[in-house]
């Protein structure tokens, strides 16, 4: 049988990055989808192709990466066209990076149902947080305005609404210490029902 393959995603600033740390803690093999596009933004072939897309966020030739985000991030037609061309790429690259691993194992996916990709899963952890909670955390990560993170929560996958059936649901209110109670909860039920 082959090892399960989880996702692990949610909107930003909802701490997936925190629960997947915390499942590395506890030996399991980790990817991520950010990992894998800072890669892909040094490879001269990809942004050959980026360049080609949006050639006003290249300066002499580098990407100016400030400007792609302020691009994509105000024009819905600019965003689609960056996941047009980079989710195709992110996801290649992470399914051949899960399938070399013969072991259960998780991936940080920001953007799994905007991309449609759940079926490259056998499930889908979903982490959740409280709208003010999550707006502080991307100001304070990112060093972004108010309005500038509640832009980028626009452009995703809305989590106040129905999520698709079959979902492990986490929620991220409390503290550190809840965090890593409900991740140790979520291990349980994974293994209950015989996907770990």
């Amino acid at each position: 049988m082959t090892p399960s393959k989880f996702a692990v995603t949610g909107g930003i600033g909802s701490g997936k990055s925190a629960v997947c740390n915390m499942l590395k803690k506890r030996g399991f093999p980790v990817f991520s989808c950010d990992r894998i596009n800072r890669a892909l933004l040094e490879d001269a072939e990809y942004l050959k192709g980026l360049a080609a897309l949006f050639p006003a966020c290249f300066r002499k030739g580098k990407l100016d990466k400030t400007a792609l985000a302020a691009l994509v991030f105000s024009d819905k037609t600019a965003l689609e066209a960056l996941n047009g061309y980079a989710h195709p790429r992110i996801y290649e690259r992470l399914k051949r990076e899960m399938d070399a691993i013969n072991a259960p194992c998780f991936a940080e996916v920001p953007l799994l149902f905007e991309s449609g990709k759940s079926d490259l899963f056998d499930g889908t952890i979903v982490v959740l947080r409280e709208r003010e909670a999550r707006i502080r955390s991307v100001i304070e990560r990112d060093g972004l305005t108010r309005e500038g993170a509640e832009a980028r929560m626009k452009g995703q996958f809305d989590y106040d609404d129905p999520l698709p059936d079959g979902c492990f649901i986490m929620h991220n209110d409390g503290d550190e210490k809840a965090l890593e109670r409900a991740v140790d909860a979520l291990l349980r039920t994974l293994r209950q029902h015989d996907l770990l």
